[in-house]
């Protein structure tokens, strides 16, 4: 069972923490777009939220920055620790993979990731 966090209901506190009432969508992800400099109305389009919605969960997230940023941090260091084991769960059969013949069809594709990485390299 959800527990309102404010009077209107839309950050609510879940079982996965601070998210926008009515959904699965995080604060937490949110926070991640915010940072990432991506603008409200892209982050509202992409989330399908109301301005109203977006509006309450930067005044949440203003009013209780120092408890919010916490548990950010700490999605962020369970994320990555979450990251890390399943790398190495993973690490023999994606190197078994990597050593299976590549059809022509792989081998362009692959090519063309690597194009493309070169480019990035170079910005």
């Amino acid at each position: 069972m959800s527990t309102s966090v404010n009077s209107n209901s839309t950050v609510v506190r879940t079982s996965r923490g601070l998210t926008v009432g009515g959904s699965r969508l995080t604060i937490y992800s949110l926070i991640d777009h915010f940072k990432a400099g991506h603008a409200d109305e892209l982050v509202r389009e992409w989330y399908r939220l109301t301005p109203q919605q977006l509006a309450d969960v930067h005044r949440y997230i203003e009013e209780h920055a120092e408890e919010v940023e916490a548990e950010y941090q700490q999605v962020l260091r369970s994320a990555d620790e979450n990251r890390r084991y399943w790398e190495e769960r993973n690490r023999p059969r994606l190197e078994e993979i990597e050593r299976l013949p590549k059809t022509p069809q792989q081998q362009a594709i692959r090519e063309k990731i690597n194009e493309l990485k070169r480019k990035l390299e170079l910005k």
